[in-house]
C-alpha cells in the first residue's frame, strides 16, 4: 500500500462550507482542490475529501475523528468553532484519559473528540474512531484482526477490554488501536441502544496503483459484505470503503477527458483501470 487511506465525509451541497468551519477550527489546514462534486482539503496535512453526494446518507457518530491538541487554547478554539449549531456528545471535562476532553457533533453531521495530548502518544493529529453498535457491538475486536490482516505492515497497537466496574459488556472493546499501514484507527464498542450505525456518510478510501491492487482489496472487503457501485462497497460490518485508482483524480483533472471518464465510472461496480484510461 504505497498512498493513505484517507476519509470520505458525505454532505448535501455543503462540502465546501463544511471545509471552511474544519479550516477555522484546526490550524495548518487548507483547501486543495475543490469542484461542484468534491472539496479537497488537508486537516494539519492529513487529507480528507467533502463530496456532495445529495440527501441520501449523512456522517453520524458510528465514525469519528479523535484529535489530538497540544495546547488548551487549541482544544478551546477547535470546541467553540465545531459546537457552535452542533450536539455535544460527551461534554469538555476532565476526564480519567484526558484533562481536557470533549465529543461534539458538528452541524454538519460529523463527529470529533478533542483531546488534549500529546501527539507522539498517537502518530498523528486525526484519527478516525469506528464505534461498533447494534448488531455490531461486540465485534470491534473480530473486525480489528479482519483489517490488520488485509492491510500491509499492519499491526495491533493495542486493545483495553471493559471490566466489571465499567457500564458496558464486559470483555468487549472500550478502546483499541491497530496501524493499517503507516496509519492510525481506533475502534470501540458500545452496546448502549444508539439510533445509528455504520453507513456511507464516512467512507475511507483506498488509492490503489494498480489494477492487482483493486481486485485484491475489493475481493478481500466485500468478503461476507456486499458490493455496490462506482468503486464504493460494504465490508461484513457495514463499514464504507471506496477501493478507487490513485489516477482517478489526473485524469478527472483533464477538461476534455473527465466527462467520458465519469461516464465510463459510473456504468462500475468495481473501478477497471484500463476502461478509464480507454475513455
Amino acid at each position: 500500500m504505497t498512498h493513505d487511506i484517507y476519509p470520505c465525509l458525505w454532505f448535501d451541497g455543503t462540502a465546501k462550507e463544511a471545509a471552511g468551519l474544519y479550516l477555522k477550527a484546526f490550524k495548518d489546514s487548507k483547501i486543495t482542490a475543490d469542484t461542484p462534486m468534491v472539496v479537497t482539503f488537508e486537516l494539519g496535512g492529513q487529507k480528507f475529501i467533502g463530496l456532495n453526494g445529495g440527501p441520501l446518507f449523512s456522517p453520524n457518530p458510528s465514525v469519528s475523528f479523535y484529535v489530538v491538541c497540544e495546547t488548551a487554547s487549541e482544544v478551546e478554539q477547535a470546541w467553540a468553532t465545531l459546537s457552535e449549531a452542533g450536539t455535544v456528545l460527551m461534554p469538555l471535562d476532565a476526564y480519567p484519559w484526558s484533562e481536557q476532553y470533549g465529543w461534539v457533533q458538528d452541524k454538519f453531521g460529523v463527529s470529533w473528540q478533542l483531546a488534549l495530548g500529546k501527539l507522539e502518544e498517537v502518530g498523528q493529529k486525526f484519527t478516525p474512531t469506528l464505534m461498533f453498535t447494534g448488531q455490531q457491538a461486540g465485534k470491534a475486536e473480530e473486525a480489528i484482526r479482519f483489517y490488520t490482516s488485509i492491510f500491509d505492515n499492519s499491526s495491533i497497537v493495542g486493545i483495553l477490554k471493559y471490566d466489571a466496574r465499567d457500564q458496558d459488556v464486559e470483555g468487549t472493546v472500550k478502546h483499541a488501536q491497530f496501524k493499517l499501514g503507516q496509519q492510525v484507527f481506533m475502534a470501540m464498542d458500545s452496546s448502549h441502544p444508539h439510533a445509528f450505525g455504520f453507513n456511507e456518510g464516512i467512507s475511507l478510501v483506498i488509492p490503489c496503483d494498480t489494477q492487482a491492487e483493486i481486485d485484491y482489496y475489493w475481493e478481500k472487503l466485500t468478503e461476507g459484505g456486499q458490493e455496490s457501485q462506482c468503486g464504493w462497497l460494504k465490508d461484513r460490518y457495514g463499514v464504507s470503503w471506496q477501493v478507487v485508482p490513485a489516477m482517478l483524480g489526473e485524469l478527472m483533472s483533464d477538461p476534455e477527458k473527465a466527462p467520458r471518464v465519469t461516464r465510463a465510472f459510473m456504468q462500475m461496480t468495481k473501478f477497471d483501470i484500463q476502461q478509464l484510461i480507454d475513455a
